[in-house]
């Protein structure tokens, strides 16, 4: 079968289309046609050799995410059969014509969307709304600041929010992502260009700051961060665009009372992830099939031109997903 190669670590320039043995499901697993997958941030990085897959999963071929239909299941409850259209998260390999993956890690898609929609679904909304459901447990009335609203998880997260209730702050790099944004139901929008996002937090909010921070970008936002979450916030990270390394004022996050958290789903065990799927099919996608919530697609790339994906992506000029599909 033919998948996406990361011929060496480097730039966009080294991923070439190559020729693989196709992958055989265990008991428990799904066969599947790929039909399409979305770009992630950890693709970007697992091109340059940062940062590596999970033990026993491919590295020279990146994908976490896929929409497809199912050629062979070996499922032992039958909830899937040959021909149904799925989508759902990979640790990695979701570049490629056939992937296998175990079955309670798929989710069905829903009717009223495409294969290049569905493909812009699992990871981004899997991921927001773990981080701010279940780890966070944002509730109705609560202030939600988000980092990179113009990103695919920001724009899945605006979306959740705005169907929990909560009062969002956005930031971003371009007006024109958070007038997208707004239009999804953002708040109040912050170029961080030209605009301090903690002044504009603390003006909006008379000094009173948010209950809670998603923060997809890292290092740059920490000192301000800890100055516009209220006592007894909380912040998770998932993000490190800007770096890894801070140094922090302990007394703060001690004074105030903080809960400060880290995710990522890649490295989970299966029974977590499973564990996501499901809520995800309980609480997630039935807000899809009655179009409360859609897929954001920036721009959607034939599998021909996945260097030109990866830069386009790489240079931040994306709102909400890029997404591969097509023929090979």
């Amino acid at each position: 079968m033919k998948a996406v190669l990361i011929t060496e670590p480097g730039p966009p320039a080294v991923l070439k289309i190559g020729e693989v043995l196709e992958p055989q499901p265990a008991e428990g697993e799904l066969l599947i046609q790929v039909k399409a997958t979305s770009l992630n941030r950890a693709d970007l990085l697992q091109r340059r050799g940062i940062y590596p897959p999970p033990a026993g999963t491919r590295a020279d071929i990146p994908g976490l995410e896929f929409s497809g239909t199912v050629l062979e299941s070996r499922e032992p409850d039958c909830r899937f059969k040959p021909g149904d259209r799925v989508m759902g998260l990979l640790p990695g390999e979701g570049y490629a014509e056939l992937v296998v993956t175990p079955a309670v890690t798929v989710m069905p898609v829903p009717p009223n969307l495409s294969f290049e929609e569905a493909a812009a679904v699992p990871e981004v909304f899997a991921t927001a709304y773990d981080a701010l459901f279940r780890q966070v447990g944002l509730k109705e009335g609560e202030r939600l600041l988000i980092h990179a609203v113009g990103s695919g998880v920001g724009t899945a997260a605006v979306q959740l929010s705005r169907e929990a209730g909560i009062t969002m702050f956005g930031t971003a790099g371009s007006n024109e992502k958070l007038s997208k944004a707004t239009e999804l139901g953002l708040d109040v929008g912050i170029n961080y260009h030209t605009t301090d996002f903690v002044e504009t937090v603390l003006h909006q909010t008379s000094n009173a700051g948010v209950d809670a921070i998603l923060d997809l970008v890292g290092a740059s936002n920490w000192e301000g961060n800890l100055k516009v979450l209220r006592p007894t916030g909380r912040m998770i990270i998932i993000g490190l665009v800007s770096g890894s390394k801070v140094e922090a004022d302990l007394s703060v996050i001690l004074r105030k009372r903080l809960r400060i958290m880290g995710s990522v789903l890649r490295f989970r065990t299966l029974a977590e992830k499973a564990q996501l799927t499901h809520l995800m099919i309980e609480n997630v996608l039935p807000l899809f099939e009655q179009r409360r919530l859609t897929p954001v697609i920036d721009r959607v790339y034939p599998w021909q031109e996945v260097s030109a994906a990866h830069s386009y992506m790489e240079e931040n000029r994306n709102f909400g997903k890029v997404v591969l599909a097509g023929r090979w």
